[in-house]
């Protein structure tokens, strides 16, 4: 088994701070990536800690607390990572301390003290736990071994516990449940608290307290506090609606995780299995492992074949563990690398060294995605641009004010150099501070990076409905980028409800398959033992009478019902030999087998595996007159037929074989025995079967969807190669028969062989893989990146691990998957269905598009508002939008836009365009040198660009003509100056935000002409705009003190809303005009070139 040597398939050990956030770079993140900007990465899968403080650093920030909140914490994750080495140091040295004292009673002829009872049971918890935790042998044999432990603790190692709710109960009373306590979630004050920390919402407090205190002092209480009382209301309001925002995402988030560590184990209880929760795990119970498994308590081994432990995750060293009756101890936390066993479990929850860990490090340190690291970069440049500008902003005002070109609205000088006074002096400039200051918070986009996050929060919650569940939030918008999926066969793309429906046995076939009387005795008796014994399945007869309960993976329940169909008794064959050794199935070798000895001494080996691979190890077969015949030829060729013929009707053929072997051969010392290999030549064949899986309802369906979204589906499966292209043709994976051909369909061995430039070659043309091993799996998804792709693939077995952590994104099935491919997962596919990766392919997409209509909608209101304030800044001396103003122009832009945008719903448009994936365009688009670098997707699309200039230049247009030529276009001239220009700046206000409102409705669908299509269904966005308006009008009509508004008359409310409702139709006019393809940055970087070229020649 080298594929365990290292544990390659952990996809990440505790002490390594998880696999996200350790080992090199995917291919498309390398060396090239490391040179080039900090807001450049593609994936932060594999991505090192230094490139991750890199982009941090490089940040413009006004509230790192807020802005790195759904980041990874890089402190926080290295005192993970101490506590963790303390914890593990702390468990070795009272180790270490026991086997010394140990020795030395063992030296001194020191007795141990008898354990305690604690309540009915013969043995407390403390006596358990130290046992455990110490590994105390001594202490076990004293018990009398597992044995007399269990009757200590009331459980039949055979039927496990009662389980009825009061022994349940009992029991968690006595020795704790297998939960551990966790720190609780940060309060909604500490929300409230972390939106505080915003540099320029301080800066703004400070000029309001500054203003209060002014206006208070020269006009009264009475009039004086609207100017700074108004600013601080404003500032309070954006803080309470971003804190609420942010505890909400919180919440969801804190459920998510919730989920995720809610795994789900098999215990035997009353004799018969069930599936519980493993936080439902109580002492005394006994538990199945299986390859792949998680050890769910700390236990003792009751009955082991060839079973290996990883204990990495406790002991911090990736070393596989051979646990027999010398090493029963088991660890909770710990993974089931090979083999099989039953555990009695001694110690759950806090009392276990898991518990103690996880209750240590339970707080999560968080975890950040490509596209919140791109916006990070998005948020910076605009930020550094809106920093410029409010300094600009600033000097020129003040220089204006200072030198007495600024006037009040009765057209006076504000500032008289010797005449106006001190007070009147600071609180103009104040007032100047407090508007460029406003820019800084209207133009630094804090709210765009972490609308990835709400909208990954939305999409998660959602994605939970559409059954799949995910574990790390980069997947969630890097499976809208992928270009290809390898899906597993079995379950994935069909229902895995098997049932065997043709049989060959006797050198002939059997019709009907499930006629016992058909067969020999001397077979019947062979195969029965064979189907019995060689299975890790169950059968459970209930005592009470009813349908008989099979329990095992689809393909074992599958020839276990067969086997009680043709006369087995399940439990009478169990019991009437003797398992001396299991070789549990095996995805290399594609067989399982278990060698078992009989009353009568005799041995039999039994094989059970792919019907080709084990029909070639045959010899003979047991022909119809019972009778051990060789196997001639024309036999060999009659089941070779036999199994094409039921392979291109996609049904799996699984062969069962035999052989007996002389019992002075079997080795006796434990040890030896854990190291035979069990027989495999010269077999007698027992049976063919053909075991039919039918494809799932609406898969055919899934697979098109996909393959017009420019996302190519591949089966991968381990089956026989006919098996998996009739199925392949059934699924529309294949077209046709014409195109079951080399190398669209390829056996794994085939694969293997080529060299790695060969693979690279073919890899894009490959449609199925039959006959696969997990190594050809993750051969294929190196070759597939390696090409460019972003690659999606399934996987439910432990083998499949490399795979799924290799892959841009993993997908582990959520009813087959083992625990291990679970953990190397990033979503996991809640009822493995293929219809439903498709679903997270469309929610992936519409993460990414959610995102561009928020930026798009976004960057129009911060380019219209700066250009707005600058210019009549730099022409005038006054801003026509206040304080008060741009705060509420920010509400409505950062946190309302975002939670109105970034939950729109996935629409089925998004799947009839091209995946973003590594889309790149090379020199030859760009007619280019070779040395030209490649170009991401940009975030902000030619398209983006196009909507959001028409729709900026638009409002810049018409509100800048209404601040200069405002009081005659408005027919305000029969007004006084002061009542004329609050009137006038009233509506530019009113218009601006209006306008706003409407361009949300543009943002919907940047490359749409209809964008009202199923705005009714989005009730979030609906009542946001609803809300925005109600607000809006409100403000208007009834805040003006607050906002230095008046109220308006119903004819300039009708010019407000014409001016807003001009942007859809300008809208649907623009998406007319045609946008190259080659995105903006292209263009510059190729005159760049071009010119250094020139320069260079």
């Amino acid at each position: 088994m080298s594929l365990f040597k290292g544990s390659p398939y952990r996809r990440q050990d505790l002490e390594a701070g998880g696999g996200s956030r350790s080992g090199g770079f995917d291919d498309d993140d390398g060396a090239g990536e490391a040179s080039s900007g900090p807001f450049d990465i593609g994936s932060t899968k594999h991505i090192p800690i230094e490139r991750l403080r890199r982009w941090r650093q490089a940040a413009l920030v006004l509230n790192a607390s807020r802005r790195f909140r759904y980041t990874l914490d890089l402190k926080k994750e290295e005192d993970r990572k101490q506590t963790i080495r303390k914890i593990r140091a702390h468990a070795q040295v009272i180790r270490a301390a026991y086997l010394f004292k140990e020795a030395g009673d063992q030296a001194n002829g020191t007795s141990l003290s008898l354990p305690i009872p604690s309540g009915d049971y013969g043995i407390g918890q403390e006596d358990l736990a130290s046992m455990t935790r110490d590994h105390n042998t001594n202490a076990l044999q004293q018990y009398n071994g597992v044995k007399g432990l269990s009757e200590l603790l009331k459980t039949n190692l055979e039927k496990g516990i009662h389980g009825d709710s009061d022994d349940l109960i009992r029991r968690k009373n006595i020795f704790g449940s297998n939960t551990y306590p966790r720190k609780k979630g940060r309060s909604f004050w500490m929300f409230l608290w972390e939106a505080w920390q915003d540099l320029t919402l301080i800066i703004l407090m400070v000029a309001a307290v500054a203003s209060l205190a002014l206006g208070i002092k020269t006009e009264g209480i009475k009039e004086g506090w609207y100017d700074g009382g108004s600013i601080a209301f404003a500032v309070i309001l954006v803080i309470v609606v971003t804190a609420i925002s942010d505890y909400r995402q919180s919440l969801q988030f804190q459920s998510l995780n919730d989920e995720k560590r809610n795994i789900h184990m098999e215990v035997i209880r009353g004799g018969r299995r069930v599936e519980v929760s493993i936080f439902d795990i109580v002492v005394g119970d006994v538990v199945p492992l299986n390859i792949g498994n998680q050890v769910p308590a700390d236990g003792i081994l009751i009955s082991g074949h060839s079973l290996s432990i990883d204990e990495s995750s406790m002991t911090g060293e990736s070393k596989i563990v051979h646990k027999d009756s010398r090493a029963p101890f088991l660890m909770a936390g710990c993974k089931v690398a090979d083999g099989s066993g039953t555990m009695l479990v001694t110690s759950v929850g806090i009392n276990t060294e898991w518990g103690l860990l996880m209750a240590s490090i339970s707080e999560d340190t968080g975890e950040e995605t490509p596209l919140q690291v791109r916006l990070n970069g998005v948020a910076t440049f605009i930020g550094i641009v809106g920093l410029l500008v409010a300094l600009a902003v600033l000097v020129v005002l003040l220089a204006r004010y200072f030198t007495g070109h600024t006037e009040n609205s009765e057209e006076t000088k504000k500032f008289i150099p010797g005449k106006t006074s001190v007070s009147d002096a600071v609180d103009g400039a104040i007032k100047i501070v407090t508007v460029a200051v406003t820019i800084v918070v209207v133009a630094v986009p804090e709210g765009l990076p972490l609308a990835v996050t709400l909208t990954l929060a939305y999409s998660m919650r959602k994605m939970m409905a559409d059954k799949a569940l995910v574990r790390r939030l980069s997947a969630c918008e890097t499976m809208g980028s992928s270009t290809t999926i390898c899906s597993d066969k079995t379950g994935t793309l069909t229902l895995n409800q098997m049932t065997v429906v043709e049989a060959y046995a006797g050198g002939r076939k059997i019709k009907p398959p499930d006629k016992g009387s058909l067969l020999s005795s001397l077979l019947s008796s062979l195969l029965i033992e064979g189907i019995a014994q060689n299975t890790n399945g169950s059968v459970f007869i209930p005592e009470s009478g009813g349908d008989v309960e099979v329990s095992g993976s689809p393909t074992e329940k599958a020839i276990l019902n067969w086997g009680i169909k043709i006369g087995m008794d399940f439990e009478a064959v169990r019991s009437g030999s003797s398992i001396l050794y299991v070789f549990p199935f095996n995805s290399e070798k594609k067989r399982g087998g278990v060698a078992v000895q009989l009353p009568d001494s005799q041995v039999h080996v039994h094989w059970k595996g792919a019907a080709e691979i084990v029909l070639a190890s045959c010899t003979r077969y047991i022909n119809e007159n019972d009778i051990v015949v060789p196997m001639t030829e024309d036999k060999v060729i009659f089941f070779k037929k036999a199994i094409e013929d039921m392979a291109a009707s996609s049904l799996r053929c699984v062969a069962i074989a035999y052989r007996s072997y002389e019992i002075e051969k079997v080795p006796t010392d434990e040890e030896e025995l854990a190291q035979w290999v069990l027989p495999e030549d010269d077999l007698v064949l027992l049976a063919i079967v053909g075991i039919k899986d039918p494809c799932r309802p609406g898969v055919r369906d899934a697979v098109q969807l996909c393959q017009k979204a420019g996302v190519k589906v591949r089966m991968v499966t381990g089956d026989n190669l006919q098996t998996a292209k009739a199925i392949a043709l059934e699924c529309g994976i294949l077209g046709s028969d014409a195109d079951a051909t080399e190398p669209n369909l390829i056996e794994g061995k085939s694969f293997r062989a080529l060299s790695e430039s060969q693979r690279q070659e073919i890899a894009d043309k490959i449609s199925v893989m039959g006959r696969s091993s997990p190594n050809d799996k993750l051969l294929l998804v190196q070759a597939l990146k390696r090409k460019g792709h972003v690659v999606a693939v399934t996987g439910d077995g432990t083998n499949d691990a490399p795979a799924l952590h290799e892959a841009d994104i993993g997908l582990a099935m959520g009813i087959q998957g083992t625990e291990v491919a679970k953990e190397s997962s990033d979503i996991i596919i809640l009822d493995d269905n293929f219809a439903s990766v498709v679903k997270v392919v469309r929610w992936g997409r519409s993460v990414y598009a959610n995102i561009q209509k928020f930026i798009q909608f976004q960057l129009t209101v911060n380019v219209a508002a700066l250009i707005i304030n600058v210019v009549a800044a730099v022409s005038s001396g006054n801003v026509p939008l206040n304080a008060v103003q741009l705060l509420w122009v920010n509400l409505i832009m950062d946190t309302l836009g975002a939670l109105a945008l970034a939950t729109e719903p996935p629409t089925d448009h998004l799947m009839h365009r091209p995946p973003v994936g590594r889309r790149v365009f090379n020199q030859l688009k760009l007619n280019l040198v070779s040395t030209t670098p490649k170009f991401r997707e940009p975030l902000i699309t030619n398209i983006m660009w196009r909507n959001l200039l028409i729709q900026a230049l638009y409002q810049v247009s018409v509100l800048l003509v209404l601040n200069f030529r405002g009081r005659s276009i408005l027919n305000l001239e029969h007004k006084t100056l002061p009542v004329a220009s609050k009137e006038k700046n009233t509506v530019i206000f009113n218009a601006f935000v209006l306008c706003q409102i409407f361009n949300e409705f543009n943002a919907r669908k940047p490359d749409e002409v209809n964008v009202f299509k199923g705005v009714t269904t989005n009730r979030l966005f609906m009542g946001i705009v609803g809300i925005t308006l109600a607000l809006q009008i409100v403000i208007i009509e009834f805040l003006g003190k607050f906002t230095s508004t008046v109220r308006l008359n119903w004819q300039l409310w009708i010019v407000c809303a014409v001016i807003g409702f001009i942007s859809w139709p300008l809208a649907a006019i623009g998406k007319l005009i045609p946008v190259p393809k080659t995105p903006l940055g292209a263009f510059f970087t190729r005159k760049f070139r071009r010119r250094q070229d020139s320069q260079n020649s």
